[in-house]
């Protein structure tokens, strides 16, 4: 772990130190305009947040081996890979009337499927399937498997607008707000999805079920977090009102093609060395980060519940899984905290040092978590596990300067000189 926290390290060295890309001098938008913008990336993050902290429970409550966890972690990272380019190109070169807009019909798509999925997937072992066994796993695990990967798909279809929208409608002077906007809520639905578990079970919901059958605390929290998707959503989707085709092209100045191809032509080996120094750092960073979702549970519940290994129906594994979203949560709480004092510590080392130090402060973390076996403990080790990713993420956001602003190299965000024409 610490050896891919330092090849991240080693990597973000060949980043380009600054990269302002493309200065406009639009119109501002209010800060009730910005926050409608990502109002509902609330309702998704709270879905990605029960996804995170939750499917390894629920597969190996179904009947997975936990320690062969990671091939139904296989999904997600790859159907992210496959969707996310693709919604961002189509939504690049569609228009739908002002109704549906250009982001906001995937937007509704992927949570209206997102809802459906979210219903369906802690079921999977209460529906009357017949216990037959292909490929090693039973038939309720293949359904799992399924709603699994139509739910990352739909997480993803539903969250990239959020994003595309901040770069369509907002201009350089606003985005580190807007970004800063939509990350709070990031954090905001993470905290409230990993908290439903035990909350729910705090209130008297059963946090245990039978062998094979995923607790009512779980079902219980995915159905309340897919009505606030929904509701999130739908906000976004009625009071926001995107640009048509014509004023997206005099907003980006796409109109002005000869103007820009010269500084396309400069920008554009910076653009490829950005892309290329980012997925480095994220590769190893978000390695480290698939082991933490992938084991969590089954650790814990080993080393502070006293849980045997045997059954994923015992108590000790159920709260466990309970316990995995406190920690999850501490997790985001100490990022907010970090990300709070990163301007400081860039001021005294510079961005390079405040990165390193953040990558030493992730790895204590990652490593201390192996040596503790009291669950209140684990909230130290989790308060330093998201500093490295979030010193990264703040970079990719464009909240502070330093390794690239991701977002501004995502399709609907890309540079001025490099856009595509208006669709």
């Amino acid at each position: 772990m610490l050896f891919l926290l330092c090849i991240s390290f080693f990597c973000s060295n060949f980043a380009p130190s600054n990269l302002n890309l493309v200065s406009m001098d639009k119109r501002d938008l209010s800060l009730t305009q910005l926050f409608n913008l990502s109002f509902g990336f609330f309702g998704v993050q709270i879905a990605y947040a029960l996804q995170s902290a939750n499917i390894s429970r629920i597969f190996a409550t179904l009947g997975a081996d936990p320690h062969q966890l990671s091939f139904f972690w296989i999904l997600p990272p790859l159907m992210g890979m496959i969707v996310q380019p693709i919604i961002g190109i189509l939504s690049d070169k569609t228009w739908f009337g002002k109704f549906f807009g250009r982001r906001k019909f995937y937007l509704l798509i992927g949570a209206l499927i997102a809802v459906a999925v979210m219903i369906l997937l802690p079921n999977a072992g209460d529906f009357s399937f017949e216990q037959r066994v292909w490929l090693g796993l039973n038939s309720a695990m293949w359904f799992g498997l399924m709603s699994l990967m139509f739910l990352d798909t739909s997480i993803n279809i539903a969250m990239q607008p959020f994003k595309m929208m901040v770069g369509d409608m907002v201009n350089e002077k606003q985005k580190g707000t807007a970004y800063a906007i939509q990350s709070a809520l990031c954090n905001a639905g993470s905290v409230v999805g990993y908290l439903f578990p035990i909350f729910f079970t705090w209130i008297g919901i059963a946090n245990t079920a039978p062998e094979g059958v995923v607790p009512d605390s779980v079902k219980w929290s995915f159905y309340v977090g897919a009505a606030i998707l929904i509701l999130c959503s739908l906000y976004t989707f009625l009071v926001v009102e995107e640009m048509d085709p014509q004023e997206y092209a005099e907003f980006h100045g796409l109109n002005k093609k000869q103007e820009q191809t010269a500084e396309a032509e400069e920008n554009t080996g910076r653009i490829v060395r950005a892309f290329i120094t980012v997925g480095l750092v994220q590769f190893f960073c978000w390695a480290a980060f698939m082991y933490m979702w992938t084991y969590s549970n089954g650790g814990i519940a080993g080393n502070c519940f006293g849980w045997d290994g045997v059954s994923a129906a015992d108590e000790a594994f159920q709260k466990a899984g309970n316990w995995v979203g406190v920690v999850f949560c501490v997790q985001a709480v100490g990022s907010l905290l970090w990300a709070a004092f990163l301007p400081k510590l860039e001021h005294w080392f510079g961005n390079k040092g405040a990165y390193a130090i953040s990558l030493i402060v992730g790895a204590v973390g990652f490593i201390s978590v192996m040596f503790v076996h009291n669950q209140y403990v684990l909230w130290l080790s989790y308060l330093l596990h998201d500093y490295h990713q979030r010193y990264l993420g703040q970079q990719a956001y464009g909240c502070t300067p330093g390794i690239v602003q991701l977002h501004d190299l995502y399709s609907s965000d890309c540079c001025s000189p490099l856009r595509r024409s208006a669709p």
